[in-house]
C-alpha cells in the first residue's frame, strides 16, 4: 500500500485530477489499462530489438487513439484537447515510439488531409486510418533540409493531369509501415505544396533506417521519390505555402508536450520505488539526502509539466492557442522530461542500464523527443521573436 501512496502522491502532487473531466478520466484509464497490459511486459525487448510491435495497431485502432479529434463523420471521437492530451501521456508512459506511432498518423498525415483535402479525400482515407487499416506517414523532414524546411528540394512537376515528385526525405516516423504519404513538395513556381502519395506507387522506395540509438521501437525511415507520378487529384488542394506542413507540426506538437509527461512520469515513479527498496550501508537510498534532493527536483519539473499542458489545453479548448505557445511547452516538457529521465537513470545506478528497467530506454528516446519537430533551440528562437518581435533566426 505505501508504494501505491507513493506512486499517487508523484504523479499528481497537485491534485490535478480533481480537475479532470469524466471524459478524460475514462480515456486516461482505458489507455493505461492497455499500456500495462500490452506494452509495459514487452517494450524493453521491443526497444532492444529496434521494432514497433505492429500486431498493436488494429487494438490502437479499436481504442481509439489515431485521430481522435477529428470528428466522427470522418472516424475520429470527437475528443477534447485535454482528453487526447492524456491519452497521449499514457501512450508516452509505454515508450515514445508508441505515442509517436499515434501523433504521425493522427496529428500530421490525418490532420494534413482532414486540414487541407477534398472532401472526397477525407472519407476515402481518414475512417481507415482512424481504424488502422491504412497507415500513414509525414514527408517533411529531408537530409539538409531539418530545422529550415524552407530549403527543401523535393519537386513536384506538373505534367498534364499529373504531378511528377522526385526528391528525398529523411527521419520519418511510419515511413516503412505506411500505405500513404503524405508529401511535401515544392511546385514548378516554388511553392510548398502536399499531396498524398501510395507507397505502392513506382519510383517510391522506404527504407528502414537501422543505426539508431534512440526510438528504436519507432519505425523511422529515408523515403526515396524517384519521378513518381501521381493523379492532380492526390494533390491536397487547399495547402498552399510552408504554412500548411507547419500547421500540422503545431497540432504534433501539442501531443508531444503531453505524451513526454507519461515518459517523465514513468522514470520518476520508477527510481522512487528503487529507492525506496535499494539498501545501501544499512538504509534505504531514499533515506539520504542526495537522492530526495534529486526525487524533489524532479518532481518540480514534473509539476510545472503537467501545469503547463493543463494550460495549453485550455488555451486550444477555447481557440486561443498560438504556435508561439505549443513552442515554449513543447521546448520546455520535452528537455525536463530528459533532464528526469537521466536523474532516474542515474538514482539506478548500473541496474539503470539494463532495459529490464524503463529509465535508460526513456532518457535515450527523449534524446529524439527534444530535438524532433523543432529542436529545444529552434522553439527558443520563435518565443523569442513572438516576445520581442525580432527576427534571430
Amino acid at each position: 500500500m505505501a508504494n501505491q501512496e507513493i506512486m499517487e502522491k508523484i504523479e499528481d502532487f497537485y491534485r490535478l485530477k480533481d480537475t479532470w473531466t469524466e471524459e478524460e478520466v475514462d480515456v486516461a484509464d482505458t489507455v493505461r489499462r492497455f499500456v500495462d497490459r500490452e506494452v509495459m511486459p514487452h517494450a524493453g525487448e521491443w526497444w532492444q530489438a529496434g521494432e514497433f510491435p505492429r500486431h498493436l495497431i488494429p487494438q490502437l485502432g479499436t481504442l481509439g487513439v489515431l485521430g481522435p479529434t477529428l470528428p466522427e463523420a470522418y472516424g475520429g471521437s470527437g475528443l477534447s484537447p485535454l482528453a487526447y492530451g492524456v491519452m497521449m501521456q499514457e501512450l508516452e508512459r509505454g515508450d515514445s515510439g508508441l505515442r509517436s506511432f499515434a501523433s504521425v498518423q493522427g496529428g500530421l498525415a490525418m490532420y494534413a488531409i482532414y486540414r487541407y483535402g477534398t472532401e472526397e479525400q477525407k472519407r476515402t482515407y481518414l475512417p481507415r486510418m482512424a481504424r488502422g487499416e491504412l497507415i500513414g506517414c509525414f514527408g517533411l523532414t529531408e537530409p539538409d533540409a531539418g530545422s529550415d524546411p524552407a530549403a527543401m528540394t523535393t519537386r513536384a512537376a506538373k505534367d498534364g493531369d499529373f504531378y511528377v515528385i522526385s526528391g528525398a526525405k529523411r527521419w520519418i516516423t511510419n515511413g516503412h509501415l505506411a500505405d500513404i504519404a503524405v508529401i511535401w513538395a515544392k511546385d514548378d513556381a516554388g511553392i510548398v505544396r502536399g499531396f498524398i502519395v501510395p507507397t505502392d506507387a513506382p519510383g517510391f522506395h522506404a527504407v528502414p533506417i537501422r543505426t539508431k540509438a534512440s526510438m528504436r521501437m519507432s519505425a523511422t525511415s529515408e523515403l526515396y521519390l524517384d519521378h513518381v507520378k501521381i493523379p492532380q487529384s492526390y494533390q491536397l488542394p487547399d495547402a498552399r505555402g510552408l504554412g500548411a506542413p507547419l500547421s500540422c507540426l503545431t497540432q504534433a506538437r501539442y501531443g508531444i508536450v503531453w505524451g513526454t509527461i507519461g515518459a517523465a512520469l514513468d522514470a520518476l515513479t520508477e527510481a522512487a520505488l528503487y529507492a525506496k527498496s535499494r539498501v545501501a550501508f544499512g538504509k534505504p537510498i531514499a533515506a539520504t539526502q542526495l537522492v530526495q534532493a534529486h526525487i524533489v527536483d524532479m518532481e518540480s519539473q514534473l509539476v510545472t509539466m503537467q501545469l503547463l499542458a493543463r494550460q495549453l489545453g485550455h488555451l486550444y479548448a477555447d481557440h486561443t492557442l498560438r504556435y508561439a505557445h505549443v513552442s515554449l511547452a513543447k521546448r520546455h516538457n520535452a528537455r525536463a522530461a530528459l533532464m528526469i529521465a537521466r536523474q532516474a537513470r542515474e538514482i539506478l545506478g548500473g541496474n539503470g542500464i539494463s532495459t529490464e528497467y524503463h529509465s535508460m530506454r526513456h532518457a535515450a528516446n527523449l534524446e529524439t523527443v527534444d530535438t524532433y519537430e523543432g529542436t529545444y533551440e529552434i522553439h527558443t528562437l520563435i518565443v523569442g521573436r513572438d516576445l520581442l518581435q525580432e527576427d534571430a533566426f
